[in-house]
């Protein structure tokens, strides 16, 4: 009968878990955001982690999927983000992207005070795929800097 009891409650925390996922996510897309794949280890080509990213005034905010902290996972500053290469994803990647993404080799300036899991220093790079119109849409958030802003090279 314990056997039962402990069977029946990992299955209500898992339950309770995938609603909470679910919610989080419907929450994010509603607010603007936007299905991405984002890399920070790019020579690893299964590094790949699936999100939800936002333009929050000057900083793209970046939400893992399996994951239910309520704050970014990564928070980029427009100021600091320059792309140096853009290119269809290869065979092995295509687990890990969504469909039809165009990947995005970027040099980005971190905010270690506002992301926990803040990497690298300065220059650091990191890989980002998104679909085509997403693309679009950030391609036209990172060039629209302010007047007096240093304008990322945008391929």
């Amino acid at each position: 009968m314990e056997i039962l009891w402990l069977i029946g409650a990992l299955l209500a925390v898992a339950t309770v878990t995938l609603i909470l996922l679910g919610v989080r996510r419907v929450r994010l897309i509603r607010m603007g955001g936007i299905n991405v794949a984002l890399r920070t280890h790019v020579d690893n080509p299964r590094g790949w982690h699936l999100g939800v990213a936002r333009y929050h005034g000057d900083e793209f905010t970046w939400y893992r999927a399996l994951s239910l902290r309520n704050g970014p996972n990564r928070i980029i500053q427009r100021d600091g983000f320059e792309i140096d290469d853009r290119r269809e994803p290869e065979a092995q990647e295509l687990y890990g992207v969504p469909n039809g993404a165009v990947i995005l080799r970027c040099r980005a300036e971190l905010d270690p005070a506002r992301s926990k899991r803040a990497f690298g220093g300065p220059d650091t790079v990191v890989e980002i795929a998104m679909s085509p119109d997403a693309l679009t849409g950030f391609l036209s958030w990172l060039e629209s800097a302010p007047p007096g802003r240093r304008l990322p090279y945008a391929s």
